[in-house]
């Protein structure tokens, strides 16, 4: 939440997510989550940006957006499949943020953006934090 803080002046934490919403996250998934995120939502279960941007999701919405583009027979017939990524923030603008998935698992800390538009996926940072940290500071193009 600090490196937060100092690059968000605006931004708003919730409560830290409890050790039963990140296991139910997790099995409702079938994934574990990446450290750095699991740790940062024991912190705080979600942050809001400027203009209630969703820099991170709560575990609820974690959960919710991943399940509905895994499973909604509409997307099935205009995009590529969703199960190898792990949605957890929006850039305001209908494109959306996650971790790859490979066998299952998070392999490594890299974060993607996926196009809403064209349904491309694209490398935008190696981290979680370079990722909040290009977001504040404009080096995060997408």
């Amino acid at each position: 939440m600090e490196l937060i803080s100092k690059l968000e002046q605006d931004a708003e934490f919730h409560l830290p997510a409890t050790a039963s919403e990140i296991a139910n996250l997790e099995t409702a998934l079938g994934i574990s989550l990446p450290t750095a995120l699991k740790n940062l939502l024991e912190e705080t279960n979600g942050v809001e940006g400027k203009y209630g941007l969703g820099l991170i999701w709560d575990t609820e919405r974690i959960e919710q957006d991943n399940l509905s583009f895994r499973t909604s027979s509409n997307f099935k017939d205009y995009y590529m499949p969703f199960d190898h990524l792990l949605f957890f923030a929006d850039a305001g603008n209908g494109d959306q943020f996650a971790f790859g998935i490979i066998d299952k698992k998070i392999r490594d800390r890299d974060i993607f953006v996926w196009n809403h538009e064209n349904d491309s996926r694209e490398w935008v940072a190696p981290s979680l934090e370079k990722y909040l940290e290009w977001g504040a500071t404009g080096k995060l193009k997408i």
